[in-house]
């Protein structure tokens, strides 16, 4: 098995003079299929497991609202086979307690962190990129022959941010990471500004110029 990327060519501007004329990159993103419903998914794990479909709704509904109940509580809830999922948020910190308001805070996050074996099955599956012009002409197919490296978000620092400036903490736990656009410069819940800059990582963002794409 592998996953399949995109790499499309596509004209990028960094400002928004009328009369920049862009330049042309090509950005890699993920190539998905279609979502698979959850009467599939219930199907297939009742067909490996041995049980019956009405056995695995009952026991996928209950799990689902075990999840719900004890991550909303603030616990880090167990996935089975997956990692562990929580709750948590980004806002802006403040030097007078007095300041500390419910105002500051900016979103609330749903945060993933998948198990080792899990990692282990991303880092070992190769990657297919196809390459499209910008005529959307199909011009090269690579296999990747990249290390490898997944993104945790709970230890370290992890320096393939795109316009990254700092540190994402949740909680006090972990630096560093990109998720989803927010290169922020602060930290979630340990204090310092999240005034983040826009691009995304590998999501079909806009990189600047000369950025590796992972």
């Amino acid at each position: 098995m592998a996953m399949k990327v995109k790499a499309i060519e596509k004209k990028l501007k960094f400002t928004k003079d009328e009369n920049d004329p862009g330049v042309w990159r090509y950005v890699m993103q993920p190539e998905l299929y279609t979502s698979l419903s959850q009467k599939k998914v219930i199907r297939e794990a009742a067909l490996r497991s041995g049980v019956s479909q009405g056995v695995m709704q009952a026991c996928w509904d209950a799990a689902g609202e075990v999840i719900k109940a004890w991550a909303t509580e603030g616990h880090s809830v167990a996935l089975p086979g997956l990692g562990t999922m929580r709750f948590g948020l980004r806002s802006k910190a403040v030097e007078d307690v007095n300041d500390v308001k419910t105002k500051l805070i900016r979103t609330r996050r749903i945060i993933f962190t998948p198990d080792v074996d899990l990692k282990e099955e991303l880092a070992g599956t190769a990657i297919q990129i196809t390459c499209y012009d910008r005529n959307g002409n199909e011009v090269k197919r690579v296999t990747s022959a990249d290390e490898g490296t997944v993104e945790d978000n709970e230890n370290g620092n992890v320096n393939d941010n795109v316009n990254g400036n700092g540190n994402d903490n949740v909680n006090g736990n972990g630096g560093g990471t990109n998720t989803g656009g927010d290169n922020g410069g602060g930290d979630d819940n340990g204090g310092g500004d999240d005034n983040g800059g826009g691009g995304d990582d590998n999501g079909g963002g806009d990189p600047e110029p000369g950025d590796d794409q992972d």
